[in-house]
């Protein structure tokens, strides 16, 4: 079944905040009730749920991007079209915004809305690669499961569980955002925007090495599908 751009771009905006609720939510929460004891492993099983929420009640609508980055990875495979880059990318934005704009209202706004800080007692020359390292995982197994069975099965947990294990394991050196639009939000809203600049650059460059790895795969597939 075909669906319509505007279906596309309401699941993709519902999933984004979501997410951005769950993600961000979660440190915010924690800095306002518990002073940041629960900590990174806290923060990384939030966005798991989101995903496992997120990917089996709208993947098979939107393939479940939530994430500006994941939509042109998705984009380099032919997955998408071009203009429909527009409706994620607004959808994501929107959603994250919103997200955000919840998290403030009702949880609260300590730790900068949740927004992501890179960890500089490391170097910059460590920073942005393990961004873009986190980014890359996601994309992979992103598309393992789209390419082997779909989003179906045990999709939602690989996934949502592929964010978990990169923000357990490389938030303390890069934040471990791998989305964009996640980053966006709470940065706008709490006006910390110094460090923006990498989670607009890292995870595009992570998701676009593995697009590109997996575009003959997916096009073979698609041509023995038509055979």
């Amino acid at each position: 079944m075909a669906y319509s751009n505007l279906q596309i771009f309401t699941v993709e905006l519902i999933g984004t905040f979501i997410l951005v609720v769950f993600a961000t939510g979660s440190i915010v929460y924690d800095a306002e009730f518990f002073d940041g004891q629960l900590g990174i492993p806290f923060a990384a099983v939030a966005p798991f749920v989101a995903l496992l929420i997120g990917v089996y009640s709208f993947g098979k609508i939107s393939l479940a991007h939530f994430n500006p980055a994941v939509t042109i990875g998705y984009y380099i495979t032919g997955h998408i079209t071009k203009i429909q880059i527009l409706y994620y990318f607004a959808a994501e934005i929107i959603g994250a915004l919103l997200g955000s704009l919840f998290v403030l209202k009702v949880i609260g706004e300590k730790a900068n809305l949740g927004a992501n800080a890179p960890n500089y007692d490391f170097s910059l020359s460590l920073i942005f690669p393990v961004e873009v390292l986190a980014s890359a995982l996601l994309m992979g197994v992103i598309f393992y499961v789209v390419y082997t069975k779909g989003l179906r099965g045990f999709s939602g947990v690989a996934i949502g569980g592929i964010v978990g294990l990169d923000i357990l394991f490389l938030a303390f050196i890069s934040g471990a955002s791998m989305n964009p639009a996640r980053a966006l939000a709470p940065a706008l809203l709490s006006g910390t925007l110094s460090d923006l600049w990498l989670y607009w650059t890292a995870p595009f460059v992570g998701t676009i090495i593995v697009a590109f790895l997996f575009r003959g795969k997916f096009q073979a597939q698609r041509t023995s599908n038509y055979e």
